[in-house]
């Protein structure tokens, strides 16, 4: 889910610049392109993305190893949780070190993700390609994600529905889709305020406090992974139904 990888910025691998002559970025540069995602991933996954994309410029990194990175790290972390799946059902292993290892890596791999658009603008790097690779990585990543919060669900509970893990699946990916729509033409928003309330609101479509909350529920209670699925699904596809409602409308208006 996502709202969305604010990371699904064009960047690729040209030489790194400076925003003023002689001087490197600062995180307070990298910030200041910031795509948002929400009140959670400005506040948090997008500042430290900041500071990645200071690390990653001085060692003179090209934004797609950061996007790379970010696709390795969700993939081996999501690997983990589902290997895990079974035993923590069992209670052969504990819990909280699988828990805790998805609630810190998941998070590090988002901030990646804010990081590599981040770098890219700031130091001229951005291009078509670079926004492909980004985009597909995050779908990677993402599946990876779904296929670890569903193997624990059904680990937990086996008569886990396979029509729910099938519709958290397809309406897990909703966000990102609409978030890359959310560039040229094709641009819309079907709430537009962002007062302090109704960010607030909207933290259940954002990504970095939505991976936040799994990789909690995944450390204290596993068992309640099929309530966050279920929830989710539900959110996701409510919103997919507004987002056809709203978009129709405004296309019978012409």
């Amino acid at each position: 889910m996502s709202t969305p990888s604010p990371a699904a910025d064009p960047h690729a691998g040209s030489p790194n610049a400076t925003t003023v002559a002689g001087a490197a970025p600062t995180a307070a540069d990298y910030y200041a392109v910031n795509r948002g995602g929400g009140l959670f991933s400005e506040a948090v996954s997008q500042r430290i993305g900041a500071r990645i994309a200071v690390f990653a410029h001085k060692r003179r990194l090209a934004p797609t190893v950061l996007t790379v990175a970010n696709l390795g790290l969700s993939c081996l972390v999501s690997f983990v949780v589902v290997a895990a799946a079974g035993p923590v059902a069992d209670d052969r292993v504990w819990a909280w070190p699988v828990g805790l290892l998805a609630l810190v890596g998941w998070q590090f791999a988002y901030a990646l993700d804010c990081s590599d658009g981040q770098l890219a603008r700031v130091t001229g790097q951005a291009s078509p390609a670079g926004g492909r690779v980004d985009v597909l990585c995050d779908v990677a990543a993402q599946i990876a994600l779904v296929a670890a919060l569903s193997a624990t669900a059904e680990a937990q509970i086996p008569a886990t529905p396979a029509w729910l893990l099938a519709a958290f699946a397809g309406t897990w990916m909703v966000n990102l889709v609409t978030s890359v729509m959310q560039s040229g033409t094709q641009a819309a928003s079907m709430v537009t305020s962002r007062s302090f309330p109704v960010r607030v609101v909207k933290l259940v479509r954002d990504y970095g406090a939505v991976i936040a909350l799994a990789g909690v529920v995944l450390t204290v209670a596993p068992q309640w992974t099929i309530w966050v699925i279920g929830a989710f699904t539900l959110i996701n596809g409510a919103f997919l139904a507004a987002s056809i409602a709203f978009a129709g409308r405004q296309s019978l208006r012409g």
